[in-house]
């Protein structure tokens, strides 16, 4: 609801009252990160489970992994340090810190004269801060790059470093269509290794009625990889993940694969249509994963503690990757977690198992979050300094697979 008061007052007036209660935000904001730091000097992460305060930060205050790692790094500058003995150090950036304690600096100011002052003496931050008074943050790094270049303008050109022996590097991203785009580095060894796999695939197709093979260089080289990738995956040895070898599965219900209509859904929760299954069935290394079957025993007891590759495929079905609430990391991510731990008497079977990645099946472990099946689906409940109320949570960007 709107202020009754606002249009009574004269654009001055309305300006100077932004610039007062930013001011104070700034200030407000300052005052946190002296909160975060002490949080910081105390281990509390640590001491709730947590890896890194960043990660509390995130759940604390629902920030992105950047925003939580960049107001700890602020905080651990601008605050002061207490020695073993007792002593407390100035900030790293006193100016700084002054001046954001006055409310005259955003957090990105801050972040400004941080980056100019690692390749600036101290006596700098002055200049430097001087500057963020009046100016916005884009300036303050001009600024800090022009007095870079006057202090050291004289110096001898620094020589360019040798280059290094290129390693092995592979990005591979999928785009909201469902392709998969890659970019890769090789080694002079790796990379003759790959053209000699790829060269007798690649060769163009044999002169038909149709005339000659109308695909480019690009497109039987792509085709060559495709070929590859069903190859590898026929092989007799392939390495391990979650305790079998690399498969991909396919999951849909008995009812649709029977009637051949609808959809299978794929480890990472692309749709494939129900006359593609049948064919990629055929190949070894995919597994079709029927719900409804029971030809794969979903509960071993007490007899293992290891969760068997029918059991983690069942997982697999049920969580389609990460189930802890907001974390999208897939299903060969993952470890299979015994809710209630296999040493307390827990059963080795799909009721009392989740899959978590790395990070949040130490969280599980170490922390106060909680994670219970109800009605057939992990629930996690957050601890009370989260949550006072400990309202169940479940991660719904795995629902719509």
């Amino acid at each position: 609801m709107s202020d009754p008061r606002l249009p009574l007052l004269s654009t001055g007036e309305l300006l100077r009252s932004i610039v007062g209660k930013v001011t104070e935000i700034r200030a407000r904001e300052y005052a946190v990160m002296q909160e975060i730091a002490e949080l910081n000097r105390r281990g509390a992460a640590a001491e709730l489970g947590y890896k890194t305060l960043p990660q509390v930060l995130r759940h604390a205050l629902r920030w992105d992994p950047t925003t939580a790692r960049r107001w700890v790094e602020q905080a651990v500058l601008l605050s002061s340090e207490i020695t073993p003995t007792g002593n407390e150090l100035a900030p790293a950036l006193p100016a700084t810190a002054a001046a954001a304690a006055e409310g005259a600096l955003s957090l990105d100011h801050v972040v400004a004269v941080a980056e100019a002052m690692k390749t600036l003496p101290a006596e700098a931050e002055t200049l430097l801060v001087d500057r963020a008074r009046d100016f916005e943050p884009a300036e303050v790094r001009s600024f800090g790059a022009d007095l870079a270049y006057r202090l050291y303008q004289n110096d001898p050109e620094p020589r360019d470093p040798e280059p290094e022996p290129a390693g092995n590097r592979l990005t591979l991203r999928q785009s909201k269509t469902g392709d998969w785009k890659l970019a890769a580095t090789m080694d002079a060894v790796t990379g003759a290794k790959f053209a000699t796999l790829l060269d007798p695939l690649a060769k163009p197709r044999p002169t038909t009625a149709e005339g000659p093979d109308p695909r480019s260089r690009d497109e039987r080289q792509g085709d060559a990889l495709a070929e590859l990738i069903d190859l590898t995956l026929r092989a007799d040895t392939l390495p391990e993940h979650g305790g079998e070898p690399v498969a991909l599965t396919l999951t849909m219900a008995y009812e649709a694969l029977a009637e051949q209509t609808g959809h299978a859904v794929l480890d990472n929760g692309e749709r494939i249509p129900a006359d593609q299954v049948r064919q990629l069935a055929c190949a070894a290394g995919v597994i079709p994963m029927v719900m409804g079957s029971r030809s794969q025993p979903l509960d071993v007891g007490r007899r293992s503690r290891l969760f068997t590759a029918g059991i983690r495929r069942a997982l697999v079905a049920r969580d389609h990757g990460c189930a802890f609430p907001g974390c999208g990391r897939p299903p060969k991510h993952c470890d299979a977690h015994h809710i209630q731990h296999w040493a307390d008497g827990g059963d080795t079977r799909i009721d009392n198992g989740v899959l978590l990645c790395r990070h949040h099946h130490t969280l599980i472990h170490r922390s106060e979050w909680a994670v219970k099946m109800e009605q057939g689906v992990p629930v996690f409940y957050p601890p009370a300094w989260l949550d006072p109320l400990r309202k169940p949570r479940r991660n719904l960007l795995h629902t719509a697979a």
